[in-house]
């Protein structure tokens, strides 16, 4: 009889006291880490903004106003409706989306080649190159990117020595170095839930589809991609959440003429000192995003339970 591993003995000996620690430890997380942060959120959406000797007061009512001041804005504002936040918020929505199209599209040759190519060493090594990079601070690789994309950095200093350009192009203006930089924050985000949907594929499936004289494209679009459809769902939900929420690198690698709606909420949050407006915005954009990935999910047909498998 093959002798046990002292893991399997632990768990027997421990199970259920490790089963109530986790849940505990879980239960606490969502509970004091997300749901109660969120309804204070909520609740400071909902309170003008007094001084804090007239908080609690009879003046310290719950308001809409807050909600109403990202529609129409300020009180008499000819216009009708916050062209400002308003399209801020739509940029940002789009520029996501963008982002998270672009990561799709990028990584998924990349993860069908790691699940179904790749063998031993190589896979291996494809997978210690796509992590590495991951060591370096999220801030120090986007000011890496604005070094690369600047005036004076390495793609326009190549383009000019080769004579390709006569002026350097203004990557940080038209916007290029923030996507690039937002669609390398999180491409392990993509790569690594399409790789798991991808790996779990019967490769003679493939190999059927190849025999019976299939091209490469139809092979992807009657077979792979709708077997992936839970990973693309899962990468591109957390891509595009992540993407609509990114402060640092909008902040790095934005241009000076482009806001990303983050900036917004920080700037309420810590410039105007305006909580209740800023938690306002927080929630619009955290309400937006839900919606629109559930949105997605149901014309697509990927049931939430997918996601998790």
């Amino acid at each position: 009889m093959a002798k046990r591993s002292w893991l399997g003995g632990f768990l027997d000996r421990n199970g259920q006291a490790l089963g109530l620690y986790i849940l505990l430890a879980v239960s606490f997380w969502l509970l004091f880490l997300i749901i109660l942060p969120q309804l204070a959120m909520i609740d400071f959406s909902l309170r003008h903004d007094l001084p804090a000797a007239q908080q609690g007061g009879p003046q310290d009512v719950w308001t809409f106003e807050n909600y109403r001041h990202f529609i129409f804005g300020l009180p008499g504002n000819p216009d009708g409706w916050n062209r400002l936040d308003v399209g801020v918020f739509g940029r940002t929505i789009v520029a996501a989306a963008f982002v998270t199209i672009l990561n799709l599209v990028i990584c998924y040759p990349v993860a069908y080649y790691l699940a179904q190519v790749a063998r031993g060493r190589q896979a291996r090594v494809m997978a210690v190159a796509l992590v590495v990079p991951y060591w370096v601070n999220e801030i120090l690789r986007a000011f890496a990117f604005r070094i690369i994309f600047g005036a004076t950095g390495v793609i326009n200093s190549t383009l000019l020595t080769l004579g390709i350009i006569d002026l350097p192009i203004d990557f940080i203006r038209a916007d290029i170095a923030l996507y690039a930089g937002l669609g390398y924050a999180y491409v392990l985000l993509m790569v690594f839930p399409l790789y798991n949907a991808i790996e779990s594929l019967d490769r003679n499936q493939i190999e059927a589809a190849r025999d019976l004289g299939a091209p490469w494209w139809r092979i992807h679009t009657r077979i792979v991609l709708p077997f992936a459809k839970p990973g693309i769902t899962s990468g591109c939900t957390m891509v595009f959440m992540l993407a609509a929420g990114a402060l640092a690198a909008p902040q790095i690698l934005g241009g000076p003429s482009n806001l990303w709606f983050t900036q917004l909420i920080y700037g309420q949050f810590f410039e105007s000192v305006n909580w209740p407006r800023g938690a306002a915005y927080a929630i619009i954009l955290l309400v937006a995003c839900t919606l629109l990935v559930l949105l997605v999910m149901r014309l697509f047909k990927v049931r939430l339970g997918e996601i998790g498998k």
